[in-house]
């Protein structure tokens, strides 16, 4: 029996919702939230599937970063107040740099952003607007493009950037529940062998001065959707959004929020938080 066959027999699978992006020929373009003054616009055609989402628990031992493109950690936080900027930064940042390096062995590593999203209730008025609500969007955050621009936008010395683009770097997604078991809005994941290199469509990500990019998915029967239920806060999915290298490894993991069909009415909002992570490996 096959790795794939054994884990479909041992999961529980919920059947969920999830939104993909459909394939017209012309390149997808979002407008952020920062040019709409509201909320972020998608300009495109998608369309909504029902897929199998499994329960990656009873095999979190066999996920890798390299090879599934995703994988739980366990680690306590020592952060008391997850909407405090400056205890974020001075607290957390190291926490998630040490779990970051520990996982992929990077000889560097460097966090550049975090975002909280909450849907609503107390963590949003303790957001105080700075939270966004869940990506119901299968996406991945990076693109062949929008990867290798990172390490030019955050190594401030031209000549050093050059010289890190020419090896092997990634970009690392840690995502924590605030406040756990998180139930609402689960994050799936899907695994990273199978995704076609056609499935991801790199689409505009435009901004008032700017325009990025990031790959959104279309569907795909031959996905694998995975999420880990009941995620406490000293649980952590690390996910791979981008890997410079091209010799087989996952390079790209698509995620989105999901309904589960499975939770109480009356399950918490989720919140959650974010970081990402520039890591090296130097020889």
């Amino acid at each position: 029996m096959s790795i794939q066959a054994q884990r479909t027999e041992a999961s529980h699978v919920v059947m969920a919702a999830l939104r993909f992006s459909v394939k017209t020929g012309v390149k997808p373009r979002t407008l952020t939230a920062a040019l709409t003054g509201d909320k972020n616009k998608r300009l495109g055609q998608y369309e909504s599937r029902e897929v199998p989402i499994r329960d990656a628990r009873p095999f979190v031992a066999e996920l890798s970063l390299d090879c599934e493109g995703f994988e739980l950690r366990r680690q306590d936080s020592a952060v008391k107040g997850f909407y405090d900027e400056e205890e974020l930064r001075r607290v957390y940042y190291p926490e998630v740099l040490d779990l970051v390096r520990e996982a992929t062995g990077a000889t560097r590593a460097l966090v550049f952003d975090h975002t909280i999203r909450v849907e609503s209730g107390e963590g949003a008025a303790q957001a105080g607007g700075a939270g966004k609500g869940p990506v119901r969007q299968a996406h991945n955050d990076y693109t062949d493009i929008s990867g290798p621009q990172r390490v030019r936008d955050l190594i401030a010395d031209p000549a050093e950037a050059e010289r890190l683009g020419k090896g092997r770097f990634a970009v690392i997604n840690v995502w924590r529940p605030i406040r756990g078991p998180l139930l609402r809005a689960p994050l799936a994941v899907a695994d990273a062998r199978s995704i076609a290199e056609g499935d991801l469509q790199a689409t505009d990500l435009v901004y008032p001065d700017r325009v990025g990019e990031i790959f959104e998915l279309a569907y795909g029967p031959q996905h694998g959707w995975y999420y880990v239920p009941a995620m406490t806060t000293g649980e952590a999915l690390l996910i791979k959004s981008y890997d410079s290298a091209r010799d087989g490894r996952a390079r790209f993991t698509p995620h989105t929020a999901f309904d589960d069909p499975t939770m109480p009415a009356d399950a918490p909002p989720r919140e959650s938080i974010e970081v990402r992570v520039l890591v090296f490996f130097e020889d």
